[in-house]
Formats: structure tokens, sequence, C-alpha cells
């Protein structure tokens, strides 16, 4: 026989099927047998053995496993900002070694748009396993991420994780919360001294409109017609009363500024070329005033939202296994201790972690009026296209002033 028909035949990893067949303990000889020294996606090797699953996970487990690390790598679509997620990636890269995290940072309207063009490029088709299309989405724009679930973009997966995390925060085994974050006013310290910031959306708005020069182009909020998550939060705001349009109008009048980062504006705060910004992602101030930074951060004492990061695998995502080891890991106690512990400080959903950034946590700091956003079908309504098209009509009248 010919010595490249005998090497083809030692480094050809067993097929999905055969795997599946196996019992855990004959899968795990029968991979270290060749997968040692197969080449993995990325350039890689695997390593002598396969990482072992978490000790409460179910045996069949190594399944899955097995089969991420043939695959070898997966690609991520996120608007979790890069240096956020790096600590994630690191840690899951060091548990699963040879399978690489391939991070795309972006915005949550761009991240929506992309998935959906390369999902309609695939027509009918299965992508490749190499192929640089998504296979998890990760994404604060929780009502974009829900009406690709409903529109049948997501796959079902029962995450051995599912125990640990709170009910609203999962929807039919394929949407998943991940986070814990209120929609705070963020004011710059210096501004407000010797003078009470406002406690709630009622007293934003009288401020504004009783000194509306002193603040005109100094308050800043999300552009809701251009950041996913500013709409959301717009949404939720006018689904619990008229007050919203009171603020909004005075928002207008004030000439606030509109912005889609949650980072840039938290840092113009601090640094004093804006006094106070609406409905921004606590997350973000609360781990700069941490560091320092001249701000603080208001719960409005009326109500808090607070939204989740919300995740799902891809119906059709080119390495399914390696996204499920992904999931489960972002979800897991040991992940979301890493993701509470970045330099963002992104409160987790779970309150099992080793870190003081945890929901229970955040609802002790900051009191009862905390509102989560259900991860749900409650959503879609604000993705209806003739509602979503009055709302955006009344908000740019109000930004008018």
């Amino acid at each position: 026989m010919p010595l490249r028909t005998i090497l083809s035949q030692r480094l050809t990893p067993p097929s999905e099927s055969s795997v599946a067949q196996c019992p855990a303990s004959t899968l795990r000889r029968q991979l270290l047998a060749g997968a040692a020294l197969a080449p993995l996606a990325g350039g890689t090797l695997a390593q002598d053995a396969m990482p072992a699953p978490p000790a409460s996970y179910p045996s069949e487990y190594e399944v899955t496993v097995a089969r991420a690390m043939r695959e070898g790598a997966v690609h991520v679509y996120a608007s979790t900002d890069l240096d956020a997620a790096q600590p994630l990636i690191r840690a899951f890269e060091a548990r699963y070694p040879g399978i690489r995290v391939r991070y795309a940072d972006l915005n949550t309207i761009d991240l929506h748009q992309r998935f959906l063009a390369e999902s309609a490029a695939l027509g009918q088709a299965q992508p490749a396993p190499d192929a640089a299309h998504a296979d998890v989405l990760w994404s604060t724009a929780m009502d974009l991420q829900i009406k690709l679930v409903n529109d049948g973009y997501a796959q079902r997966y029962q995450s051995p994780e599912r125990s640990g995390l709170p009910g609203w925060a999962v929807w039919r085994d394929e949407a998943w919360g991940t986070t814990f974050e209120p929609a705070v006013i963020v004011y710059n310290r210096n501004h407000f001294a010797g003078t009470k910031p406002p406690g709630s959306r009622s007293g934003l708005a009288r401020l504004l409109q009783e000194h509306a020069p002193r603040w005109r182009g100094k308050v800043v909020t999300y552009d809701v017609e251009r950041s996913g998550v500013g709409y959301l939060l717009a949404q939720q705001d006018a689904r619990m009363g008229s007050e919203f349009w009171y603020l909004a109008q005075a928002l207008g009048r004030a000439h606030a500024r509109l912005s889609m980062s949650t980072a840039d504006m938290i840092e113009r705060i601090a640094s004093g070329e804006y006094v106070l910004g609406y409905n921004l992602l606590g997350s973000y101030a609360l781990s700069l005033m941490e560091r320092g930074a001249g701000i603080d951060v208001i719960a409005p004492r009326d109500y808090t939202l607070v939204m989740s990061r919300v995740a799902f695998i891809a119906r059709r995502a080119p390495r399914p296994n390696a996204a499920r080891l992904w999931l489960d890991f972002l979800l897991s106690r040991a992940g979301q201790t890493v993701l509470g512990r970045s330099a963002s400080q992104l409160y987790t959903v779970r309150t099992d972690t080793d870190s003081p950034h945890t929901a229970a946590a955040l609802s002790e700091r900051l009191g009862y009026a905390l509102r989560p956003i259900s991860v749900g079908p409650g959503l879609l309504a604000a993705q209806d296209t003739l509602r979503k098209r009055a709302f955006l009509a009344r908000w740019r009248e109000a930004m008018r002033g």
C-alpha cells in the first residue's frame, strides 16, 4: 500500500456518524488515536488529550467536544467591545486548546444586517465548514435578536447550563440572556457640584425645561435610528407610559446630542464635554467610576430598565459544535465570572459567580425599581414595521425641539 494512503488512513478522524454511535470512553480512545496528529482549522494541532467537559455535564458531551475540536474554530458576531470580550476569549481558548475564536466586533445594526445578508447569499445551501459565516450572534439589541430567532435563524439547543439561569433569560432554548445591565442616567460630578441631580425621568425633564440654555448641546443619549440597543430602550420606555415622550421633547429642546456608542458617550461625560447622558448602559459607567472617573450613576426611581446581551447559535452555523461549547462557556459559572472581572465589569445574569458584579449585587446597590426586559416574544412588537415607522417619526419630531 502506498505510504500516502497509509498516512491518509491514520490521520482521518472518525466520521460524525461513527462518533455519534461510540460510547464516551471508546470515543476518547478512538479520537486520540488520530486526532493528536490531525491538522485543525486555523492551523493549530490537537492536544495529546481531549479537553474534559465540566464534571456536571452529561457524558455524551465528550462527543460535542470531539467534534468541536475537529471544527477548530468558532465565529462570533458580537456588539460587545472586543476589549471587554478579550478575557472571555482567552479563557475559552485556554479551556479548549485548538479551537480559535474569530470575533467580529460590530454595531448592533451592522451585526443584524450582515448576518441577514450572509444568510440570503447562502440560499438553501449549508455553508462549508470553513466558511466565514457566523456561528454565534451575541448582541445588546434584544428585540433584533428575538426577531431573528422567531424568523427561524436560530437552532434549538438544550444547554447543560440552563438550570443556572433565571427563567426570564431563556426563550425556547434558542435565545439566551447573558448579562444584567441597567439603563441609567450618567452625570458629571463637577457640573452638579452643589446641585442635586435628577432622580427620575420627570425630574430630568423639568430640569431640562427650566434651564434649557444651560443644557443646550450638553446632554447625550442613544441615536435610536442607528443604535439597536437605543431603540430597544426607548421602545420599552414608551411602553411604560406617556412620560417618556415628555422627556423626549425636553431632550429635543435642549438640543441633545445623539450617539451609537455607550463608551464614547460616557467618556465624553467624564471629560466634561457632555454633562449628562440618559438611558446609557450602566455597566460601562460603573466600571469607569471604579477607575476614578468623575462621574456618577442614577438608577431612575420611577423604574430602571435592565437589558441583557442575547446570544443564539445560528441555525446553519458552519461549526455548530464549537458554537455550543462557546455558548455553554459564556453561560457557565466560570465564563460569567470572567465577564464580571472584565474591564467593563459586565454584571452577570447568574448569581453564583465568584464576582461582586452579579444581578443580586446590582439589585442591592441600585434599589428595588429594576425591571428586567424578558428574553421572549414580548420584544417582537417593537420590530413591527408600521409600529417602528410611527415610533421613529414621533422621535424625530421630538428631537426637533
